[in-house]
């Protein structure tokens, strides 16, 4: 997905809205290409293709306090992963850079 994005409800889905991501048929067939400006028509059409909601960009600038929030019970989900591992064995190399790797794709950083 390109940027921030929010999955909504076909029914939620205005016109002017942005797709996120290619949109794909039941036959994995680009109906949509990323960044389509959705259109009255298109969307009008979508259910003919059994499209029930669309990931579309989120332009709101993001609550400080929610991404805290969900920083903080991604950490707290790492700590339970790993929760066998110990951070200071120098020999368990394997399983910090695991979990660098990790706490970087789904908290954005270092381990706070």
């Amino acid at each position: 997905m390109t940027g921030t994005y929010r999955h909504l409800p076909l029914a939620d889905v205005q016109p002017g809205m942005v797709l996120s991501d290619e949109l794909l048929d039941m036959q994995g067939q680009v109906l949509l290409p990323a960044g389509t400006v959705l259109t009255e028509k298109m969307l009008e059409r979508m259910p003919g293709h059994s499209v029930e909601s669309l990931a579309v960009v989120d332009d709101a600038a993001p609550d400080p306090q929610q991404t805290a929030a969900e920083r903080a019970a991604q950490l707290a989900r790492i700590a339970y992963l790993f929760r066998r591992h110990d951070d200071d064995d120098v020999e368990d190399g394997a399983a910090q850079a695991l979990r660098a790797l990790v706490t970087s794709f789904r908290a954005g950083g270092e381990a706070a």
